[in-house]
């Protein structure tokens, strides 16, 4: 869960280049940076005088970081890091350089069999001064460099690495830069000034559309005029077919937004007005994909695992269909069952959700047929699938998603009304969530969640509650609690109280209820009532005020697609709710956009 960025070509402020790269990146690890450059020959190296390679490396967030102090040059790579191994410190931070700091390396992944690796080296007399797995790849790297040229010694290093990983390296001795994956993503970008390399394709969007998203055991190497690509196992030449990104480069930017996250959550009227109305052949071509096989399993992690509980109801409700789901990484472990005549569909947000990359392969290794609902297009998931599905709500860069969760929401509601003859009430549906979601933005609607999140503040416990879809919405909110504002939130059904649950209710404990007027209202009011005899303090959302309501948010109704305007207030009221407490919306501490590690 770490960002690679690197840049060869014609200019000479690469270490510029890159470190705008990876403020692009910091969204996929934040804990430190760093960033190693070929100084120019006879270029003014400033502070880093005489050194091979001129490096820089620092704790915590890349932020407002300058490279002034960094020697001029055309070749640079860089790193936002997520610790996997040792701990977040300087020596940690990548780059890691071998002996003579001639080569430098970048790293995303864990090398499984790093210890085997270090014993052999060190009994070769290399010398390690980081704690981490990453430092020895690039010692043996320089280790088969005294007798092969650079690109084989990636190479060869790299394929004695186990595990999911992604490297990419360069030599001061040699004009490229070389990398490599298994797991880890990685993509090449062909400029005019020069070519690019990272481990997401927005962070390239700056400076070209055209890229090729490497593929597993591929290995790439970049000079300032060429990309080659090879097998990594074999060393044989392949061809590279580039594709254009479809994507605008402000889609990445905050505009008038103080962050993305909250960008993010007003993106979503226009999102859900789009797919309304413009995505009907994907709902019908993932309907046929349904239709036709003999059982169905959504899959996904976190919210979008969320979004798959939320899609069985949704299916049941609306096609009359019973759809299974899962959490991807267990999915894994209850698969005996999958054959040629299953369907199993994925969801993410980045596409490059490793447990949910691991249960498509094991689903495809039963003769399962495979599809996605993803939302970056060329992503490792949406190339490996049988049918890949689009999501197209934009760049994403809060670490805790939205407009991606509402996206998928409102594609698998279209999908079921494909398969129940009716598509124009979904459609009608998403039209009316998106002025919902709309009301919720204006300023009463965002002054009263300010409000309810300055009640909440000192809270050390939140409970949520709901049935029906209101089940899955209030895992949803609790998540988006748990992830920005570090207050323990916990989602229950509404029914389980009396089966435990409402042991831990004391007086003043807060207690979220969505109450959506469907034929859940009564059963989830009745649960408020519960709640409020032993003390609890309610936090109503629904159409209508209520007697029990201690605060109410109100929210319109969308019908079946409430859901989506009800979690827009659990994301605001958490947004909100981390701004109180000090907390940074977009970069919640230990989370990582993309979780590329298992």
């Amino acid at each position: 869960m770490c960002g690679i960025f690197g840049y060869i070509g014609k200019e000479t402020n690469a270490a510029e280049i890159v470190l705008d790269g990876l403020k692009n990146l910091e969204y996929r690890g934040y804990d430190s940076w760093g960033i190693a450059v070929v100084p120019v020959s006879g270029a003014h190296l400033r502070s880093q005088n005489h050194v091979k390679v001129a490096v820089k490396k620092r704790v915590g967030k890349i932020g407002t970081a300058t490279v002034d102090d960094l020697a001029y040059g055309s070749i640079a790579i860089g790193h936002t890091r997520w610790a996997t191994h040792g701990g977040v410190t300087e020596k940690n931070a990548h780059p890691h350089l071998d002996e003579n700091k001639s080569i430098a390396l970048v790293h995303n992944g864990i090398i499984e069999n790093y210890l085997v690796l270090k014993a052999s080296l060190l009994k070769k007399n290399h010398t390690f001064i980081s704690d981490t797995d990453s430092e020895i790849a690039v010692h043996l790297i320089e280790e088969y460099a005294r007798t092969k040229p650079f690109g084989e010694a990636v190479r060869l290093a790299f394929c004695e690495f186990e595990g999911l990983n992604a490297i990419i390296a360069f030599s001061n001795k040699d004009t490229m830069v070389v990398g490599a994956r298994n797991g880890s993503p990685l993509v090449v970008g062909k400029g005019i000034n020069g070519n690019f390399i990272a481990s997401d394709a927005s962070a390239i969007l700056p400076h070209t559309r055209s890229v090729y998203f490497i593929e597993d055991n591929e290995l790439i190497t970049v000079s300032e005029r060429k990309i080659i690509l090879r097998e990594a196992k074999t060393g044989r030449r392949k061809t590279i077919s580039y594709t254009r990104l479809p994507w605008k480069r402000e889609d990445g930017s905050l505009g008038k937004y103080p962050h993305y996250m909250l960008k993010e959550i007003y993106d979503q009227p226009t999102i859900l007005r789009r797919i309304a109305t413009h995505d009907s052949q994907k709902a019908i071509q993932l309907a046929q994909e349904i239709e036709s096989s003999h059982g169905t399993y959504f899959v996904g992690c976190g919210t979008a695992a969320y979004a798959c509980m939320a899609g069985s109801y949704i299916f049941s409700s609306i096609a009359k269909r019973h759809v299974n789901w899962a959490v991807a990484s267990e999915f894994g472990f209850q698969l005996e069952f999958l054959n040629e005549k299953s369907f199993v569909l994925a969801l993410s947000q980045s596409g490059e959700t490793m447990d949910t990359i691991e249960a498509i392969k094991k689903s495809r290794n039963h003769g399962a047929r495979i599809g996605a609902l993803v939302n970056v297009e060329g992503s490792t998931l949406f190339r490996m699938v049988d049918t890949p599905f689009a999501l197209q709500a934009g760049t994403e860069k809060g670490v805790a998603t939205t407009k991606a969760f509402s996206a998928k929401i409102a594609q698998l509601i279209l999908t079921a009304g494909v398969l129940a003859n009716d598509l124009t009430s979904g459609k009608k549906a998403l039209k009316r969530a998106a002025r919902s979601v709309s009301a919720l933005l204006k300023e009463d609607g965002i002054k009263r969640i300010k409000d309810t999140a300055r009640v909440l503040k000192s809270s050390e416990h939140i409970f949520v509650i709901g049935r029906g879809l209101s089940y899955p919405t209030s895992l949803e909110a609790s998540l988006k609690i748990k992830e920005i504002t570090y207050i323990h939130a916990e989602g229950f059904a509404a029914g389980e109280l009396k089966h435990g649950v409402i042991a831990l209710i004391g007086k003043g404990t807060p207690r979220i209820v969505f109450a959506s007027k469907d034929d859940t209202y009564a059963e989830n009011i009745s649960a408020a009532f519960e709640l409020r005899a032993r003390g609890g303090f309610i936090i109503g959302i629904s159409e209508e005020p209520h007697a029990i309501f201690d605060v109410h948010i109100p929210v319109m109704s969308a019908g079946i697609a409430t859901i989506i305007p009800n979690v827009v207030v659990s994301q605001l009221l958490a947004y909100y709710l981390a701004l109180e407490k000090g907390c940074d919306p977009d970069k919640p501490r230990n989370l990582a956009k993309s979780v590329t590690v298992k």
